[in-house]
């Protein structure tokens, strides 16, 4: 699992470590490389390419709708995480996976804890902060 976000790469890695979730990500992604934010389509692209996936393979797990709409614009497939209701946007296409919480998507996706530790990455909680 990794991490895809519009912070530096220093940014992350740094916020990732300080809430003791580093250990749970293959890798982390930045826009840095790109010179273009999330939603730009460019950003998944980009990002697809790298991993070596094509965008149907990859799913992004956001608390943000402007995120999983432009991930789905891409070609990913994507889960909302609707934090205190927040609400998709309306006019937007529905992701496959909609949860109050990343258990809900974590659930929904058949993943465990203990799966993660096993395959040496995890879903992704620091998107629920991430931009």
């Amino acid at each position: 699992m990794v991490t895809l976000t519009n912070f530096s790469s220093m940014a992350v890695r740094a916020q990732l470590q300080n809430a003791g979730l580093a250990q749970y990500f293959d890798e982390s992604i930045s826009v840095d490389s790109v010179r273009r934010f999330k939603p730009d389509q460019a950003v998944y692209r980009s990002a697809a390419t790298h991993l070596g996936a094509a965008p149907g393979e990859l799913r992004l797990i956001a608390a943000h709708a402007w995120d999983v709409f432009g991930a789905m614009r891409a070609g990913w497939k994507a889960a909302f995480v609707a934090r205190n209701g927040v609400p998709l946007l309306p006019l937007g296409p529905k992701p496959d996976l909609i949860a109050p919480d990343m258990k809900g998507i974590a659930d929904a996706l058949g993943i465990t804890l203990d799966h993660c530790r096993e395959q040496g990455s995890s879903i992704d909680p620091a998107t629920e902060g991430s931009s």
